[in-house]
């Protein structure tokens, strides 16, 4: 189901979506010309969509809609939940395996508050590729760089989902209800969604905002390019992972 759940994503997703949008019109234009160019034409204009800051930007307003956490509110937490955002399998300088970008952001914001607040923190994150979890690496991560010692380590989840019922698991348990639960800002919405629904109060503790509401200028600065790209491909993620819970339910 997992390894099913990434192709169905990686075929509609960009940039793959939209080439195949395209390619399927290129296909089809000799027998249906006026078919062809509608499906190229619209896989052209949803590629443009996709990398412009204007529309990606649209995309984010709706999902980084939680607010910055206040530290008031991490009195009221009885721990601290960061979630994994994937790995790096080939990383020398650090002896093997570590986190990836998306996980270190997770993993620097999480410690701050972990600092801040004193709360116990449990990390969640398992092994996709079948190498080493990614729970695990987290752990390593934040007590040696950060010297955030981590209490919990749920290493058995493969998606948002297993990642809040694996933890509710464990926590639960342990007289944990009420998590200050980290990751990023675009994936926050989805996140929340599972965690409560496993049972957890949750207070968002959202971190690297691809948008916001003032103006764009350092993530989605005004001209298409990488950064935007990569934006609207992880919002458009986003949005088919909130999909895919409506249609489960």
């Amino acid at each position: 189901m997992f390894i099913l759940k990434n192709l169905l994503s990686a075929l509609i997703l960009p940039p793959f979506g939209p080439l195949l949008l395209i390619g399927l019109g290129l296909l089809v234009m000799k027998h249906r010309p006026r078919s062809g160019k509608l499906l190229a034409w619209s896989g052209l204009i949803l590629a443009g969509l996709l990398v412009s800051p204007g529309s990606v930007g649209w995309l984010l307003d709706d999902l980084e809609n939680a607010p910055v956490v206040q530290p008031a509110k991490l009195k009221n937490a009885d721990a601290i939940v960061i979630l994994s955002g994937g790995a790096r399998k080939y990383a020398p300088e650090f002896g093997g395996q570590t986190v990836n970008r998306l996980t270190l952001e997770r993993l620097r914001y999480g410690a701050r508050l972990a600092h801040q607040s004193g709360l116990p923190v449990l990390v969640t994150g398992g092994a996709p590729s079948g190498s080493r979890p990614e729970g695990e690496l987290m752990k390593t991560v934040l007590e040696e760089d950060f010297r955030v010692p981590v209490k919990w380590v749920e290493s058995r989840s493969l998606d948002t989902r297993e990642n809040a019922g694996f933890s509710a698991e464990i926590l639960l348990p342990a007289g944990v209800r009420r998590i200050v639960l980290v990751t990023h800002a675009a994936h926050m919405r989805r996140s929340v969604e599972a965690f409560e629904h496993a049972g957890l109060e949750v207070i968002p503790a959202p971190t690297a905002f691809f948008g916001g509401r003032g103006p764009r200028d350092d993530a989605l600065p005004g001209l298409p390019g990488m950064n935007a790209a990569f934006a609207g491909s992880y919002a458009a993620h986003e949005w088919l992972g909130l999909l895919a819970y409506r249609l489960s339910r």
